[in-house]
Order: structure tokens, then sequence, then C-alpha cells
């Protein structure tokens, strides 16, 4: 099987590993810059070029699209689902992901449990949204943050009041959310892959900090999920739509918290952490799991 991989640095452990367990496995694999890939749009004839040659006989795709060229990476991988080519996750799934709020709606009408949430475009009540979430603390989140960026904890009321302010000034949109502190900084990574949970950890914030991301120096250790756990992190990736995804939660005094659902999630930290071959998993699944696709909407929302 002919793999191309979307990624704009092939140098990425993720991108790197991807590679190795495809050609351990006995397929082409191609590593394709996804901003330096251009579309023919064509009637009945869509088509992608690469370094002046159109790109042919590609059966699957792997998309590792980074948040900040979302809008161009989506658009690529149209195109190659235009072509017939098998996505590992679908274009609309990631969409769905990378919009925070969106995300937020559909899990919460699919009864998933999610941290209590308030989101408004003019915060002119600003008292009334920190009520909402129960008061400080409380989290407030860019909608277009990833690996921690963009969170911010508020201890107090009034620190929460400048943070939305300061916020609302640069026009940045943004949600509020109740702040977990029974969790006590720590956050569980489900790496999920079709219908299950091939591998998870515990992930820890650093002393002083309440972001757990490894890039933000938490720590990561093995944890045993409860059938809940396991069950709440295959339904949400199943409601965003994804095949594959990285489903952060928390546990609460009343069950597991959804926090995100990544749609790109890093194997570095849960390959080491756990000692699984989780890349190897993901060439596994495209080889049993690939067929020709047809541009398609699944799922409502």
């Amino acid at each position: 099987m002919k793999i191309a991989i979307l990624s704009t640095n092939s140098k990425l452990y993720s991108t790197q590993r991807l590679v190795e367990a495809a050609k351990q496995r006995g397929h082409t694999v191609v590593v394709y810059n996804t901003l330096k890939c251009y579309m023919d749009i064509a009637t009945m004839r869509p088509g992608i070029s690469y370094k002046g040659e159109r790109l042919t006989g590609i059966e699957a795709v792997i998309p590792r699209i980074g948040a900040s060229i979302t809008s161009y990476g989506l658009a690529v991988l149209r195109q190659f689902e235009m072509m017939g080519v098998y996505p590992l996750n679908e274009s609309v799934a990631i969409g769905r992901a990378r919009d925070k709020l969106r995300a937020a709606q559909l899990l919460s009408r699919k009864g998933i449990g999610l941290p209590i949430t308030a989101i408004a475009h003019d915060f002119e009540n600003t008292q009334h949204i920190i009520d909402l979430v129960g008061g400080a603390p409380l989290v407030i989140k860019l909608l277009a943050g990833t690996q921690g960026r963009g969170v911010v904890l508020a201890e107090t009321n009034k620190a929460a009041e400048s943070v939305i302010d300061a916020f609302r000034e640069l026009h940045a949109d943004f949600m509020v959310q109740e702040y977990i502190k029974e969790a006590g900084g720590a956050d569980i990574r489900c790496f999920v892959i079709g219908d299950k949970v091939v591998a998870a950890m515990k992930r820890q914030a650093k002393e002083g900090e309440f972001r757990s991301n490894l890039h933000r120096g938490g720590t990561a250790s093995l944890i045993k999920l409860t059938p809940e756990e396991r069950s709440t992190a295959v339904r949400a990736a199943k409601i965003i739509g994804l095949n594959v995804a990285g489903v952060d939660i928390v546990r609460s005094n009343h069950g597991p918290v959804v926090l995100e659902v990544n749609s790109s999630p890093g194997l570095e930290g849960i390959e080491k952490a756990t000692n699984k071959d989780i890349a190897g998993l993901i060439v596994e699944f495209i080889a049993k799991n690939a067929k020709p696709h047809h541009t398609k909407t699944r799922g409502k929302g």
C-alpha cells in the first residue's frame, strides 16, 4: 500500500515513527509538506501536485495537520478525499475537533461529561459568566489554543474579570470553564484507535503549574482506566467522527470529564510512557480499513 503523510516537519518524532512503522510492515510511505501541496480544482478530475509532479497511486493519507495551518491543511485533505484516497481521520471530523466550542456542543448533546462551560460574544456582564461556571477558581481558554497555550487559571473572581477583559480587548474567541480542583493538576490522555483505547497515560502538571501538557513540563506515567473512562473516551472520539484521537479526561467527583478531543495526538509521550508501538497500531488500522473514499458527511453537526 502507498501511504502519504501530511506533515510540515518530517523530522518530528510522530512523523518519523509513522514512516518507520509503515516501512516495517512493507508499505511505501512518503511525507509531503502540507503547505507545499497545491491543488488542481477541475471538474470531475481533482488533483494534487507536489514539487511539479501530480500525485498518483496514493491509497491512504495520514494527516498530521498543525493547528496553525488548519484551514489550508483541511483543504488539502479534502482534495485527497475527493481523489478517493482513504483518510485516517476525515477532514470534517478534524474540523469538528479543532473547533473547541463546536466539539463541546456535540459532546454535551450526546451526554458526555464536560466541565461546566460558558461562552459569549459580548462579555458585558462578566460577573454573570463567572457565576455560570461556579465562580473562581476557573479556567479561561482561547478557542484556538493548543498544547496548553492560551489557557489561564484565574484563582479569584477579580483575576477572572481582568483576564476576560484583556481577552475581550484583543477580540479573541474564548470560553470560561469550571476548574476541576479534585483532579490535582492531573489529566489522563486516552489514545483511541477505532473502537478501543489502545493506551493511556496520566499527565501530572509540574509544581506551581495547572496545565499538565508534556510541552509545559508535565510528567507522564502509566495508569489503569476504569471501564467508564474507556467507554467515555471511545464515545467522545466516535461522536466527533475520529478514527484516531487523543481524548483528554480528568477524574472529577461526578465521574470522568472530557477536556478535549485531539485529532492529531502526538506519539512520543504515549509511546515512551506505555512502551507500546502506537505508530504500528495506527498503520495496521489503516491496512485493515483503507478502502476508496467517497466524499460524504458523517454524523450531524
